[in-house]
């Protein structure tokens, strides 16, 4: 409601923003018989996706009682019927909660009881987990299972029943929420950031801006991640411009099944995590398909270590693109576009950077009080912007360590060049004090990966008596190669100061890697305490 004489002339104008689902109604107008998406020998346009989300949605509010603002669990695999849960979800003003499928039953109860969500949708071969949130302590009352269960209702037979229905996508403000999005919680509890509909659609625009800036509905995206995180919000971007998503048909990586659906369905772009894109090009069947129609490999999470990114640039060409961003800020913190990854070492290289500052988005590196340090001093990396989440539900404690002064606090360390570059250092919880001084593992783990035999590294530092902190290596070997913690050493002495150089390496053959494919330090260590790698460095502390 306005005035008939507002302050400076100036009509205040209402929060209402589009509701996110109206873009599938977009696409279903504009591209009705277009494939829209495909899964295993299924395939599904537009006009299809649009009518299956709208009997969902219709089965939601008639059938279920969702009212705006309820909560929706789910646990799933990747499928069509877990991305039409999203969009139907939004259409009604209710808030999606897409969990990590491969959490245990008593994790997945735990996010349905501090979400407050009413209603799970569950993958059939996951019923223990409908169980446990049906019996925990949560408002859960009741099950649609995807695929026949005893747990619920199959999802096709609801969406068969309403059929034909049309739901209008509910009104929205900017910042009705739309999204939980769990954290991993590798530092406690998984936390649920709020993301809402207007903050989610300035991130789609911004995606387009600077991640992707000529896709159309031409192109099409393989999924090859895990849909309830990064991969899903990847996936509302190729929905607002209809481009066609390709999930890959099993929940296991694949390396030649996905190279064969590159070149089937001359797939233009992809979002993934290093370690995945590290997986995708040494494997032999890179060479054996058609790779040219990719224009746009996006990889986040982690920032990508120069040895792999020249493989990658050598086998896909400049096509790599990388971002820096939480879940809190959905990505969207910085950009290092095609054009600045480079295979010669030079400026135009920017080896070690994760880029410059998003479009809409300012970055500021700050010490312990919150003040702006010096150009090229490291501290806490902060973002303010309209990417940043509404906070977290019904968390005031995080909220309030998490925000200073406006800014979102990453918990990230870095520093920024005079041009505005970020390069990070590493996690404020991964860097350890040995004898006195800040060592930040990422620099070391850089160092060793040039090392040709090589092929995973995560440095941990653990207690010491004499130096307080000192660091151990845990490395993974290429096929074929040897090596030991004496040439390690001596490969790195004179390439970082000596007081960095790992107390010990241990050589295992595959690294712990969390469900999103990135190299989990937390997973690290518990493997380290399993395996009695540590036993050495208790015994000397107890002495």
């Amino acid at each position: 409601m306005t005035t008939s004489n507002p302050e400076g002339g100036v009509v205040p104008c209402t929060t209402r923003v589009m509701n996110l689902s109206h873009f599938l109604t977009q696409a279903a107008r504009r591209h009705g018989d277009g494939i829209a998406f495909v899964w295993r020998e299924d395939r599904w346009t537009w006009r299809e996706m649009e009518a299956r989300v709208n009997a969902m949605a219709h089965a939601f509010i008639h059938e279920f009682g969702l009212k705006k603002g309820d909560r929706v669990l789910v646990q799933s695999a990747n499928s069509n019927q877990m991305f039409e849960s999203m969009l139907a979800t939004f259409r009604v003003g209710a808030v999606w909660v897409p969990t990590n499928f491969r959490q245990t039953p008593d994790e997945v109860a735990y996010l349905a009881q501090s979400s407050g969500a009413v209603l799970m949708i569950c993958q059939a071969n996951f019923a223990a987990h409908a169980t446990a949130c049906l019996s925990g302590d949560t408002t859960i009352a009741r099950v649609i299972a995807i695929g026949e269960s005893d747990i619920g209702e199959d999802y096709d037979a609801i969406v068969a029943r309403h059929m034909g229905k049309v739901v209008p996508s509910l009104a929205v403000d900017r910042d009705d929420p739309c999204w939980y999005f769990y954290t991993s919680g590798t530092t406690g509890r998984p936390k649920a950031a709020v993301l809402t509909h207007g903050q989610m659609a300035f991130v789609i625009n911004n995606h387009h801006a600077d991640l992707f800036p000529a896709i159309t509905h031409t192109d099409r995206s393989i999924v090859v991640a895990p849909l309830s995180h990064g991969a899903g919000v990847h996936q509302l971007c190729q929905l607002a411009h209809g481009a066609t998503t390709i999930l890959m048909p099993t929940d296991r990586m694949d390396v030649d099944l996905f190279w064969r659906l590159v070149a089937e369905w001359r797939v233009t772009n992809l979002f993934t995590v290093p370690t995945i894109v590290k997986m995708l090009v040494e494997d032999p069947a890179a060479g054996r398909y058609d790779k040219s129609s990719l224009r746009y490999v996006i990889y986040a999470g982690a920032p990508m270590y120069r040895a792999d990114q020249k493989k990658a640039l050598e086998v896909l060409g400049p096509v790599l693109v990388q971002y820096f961003g939480l879940g809190e800020v959905t990505g969207a913190i910085t950009v290092l576009p095609p054009v600045l990854h480079s295979l010669d070492d030079g400026p135009q290289a920017r080896i070690g950077t994760c880029g410059y500052e998003r479009t809409g988005m300012q970055l500021q590196i700050q010490d312990d009080a919150g003040n702006e340090v010096a150009q090229g001093e490291t501290g806490e990396i902060c973002a303010v912007g309209p990417a940043v989440f509404a906070g977290y539900y019904n968390n005031p404690e995080a909220n309030a360590k998490s925000f200073r002064n406006g800014w979102f606090r990453t918990g990230d360390l870095g520093h920024i060049d005079a041009e505005g570059f970020l390069y990070i250092t590493g996690r404020a919880s991964d860097m350890y004090i040995s004898g006195g001084s800040n060592v930040y593992p990422r620099e070391i783990e850089e160092k060793l990966l040039l090392h040709p035999a090589l092929s995973e590294v995560a440095i941990l530092g653990v207690p010491d008596p004499f130096w307080g902190e000192v660091g151990i290596a845990v490395c993974t070997l290429r096929a074929g190669s040897a090596t030991d913690g004496d040439e390690l050493r001596a490969w790195l002495d004179g390439k970082v100061a000596r007081y960095k150089l790992p107390k010990k390496f241990v050589f295992w053959d595959e690294m712990p890697k969390s469900a999103y494919g990135k190299i989990a330090k937390k997973l690290i260590r518990e493997e380290l305490q399993k395996r009695g790698d540590l036993d050495d460095f208790a015994e000397k502390l107890s002495a």
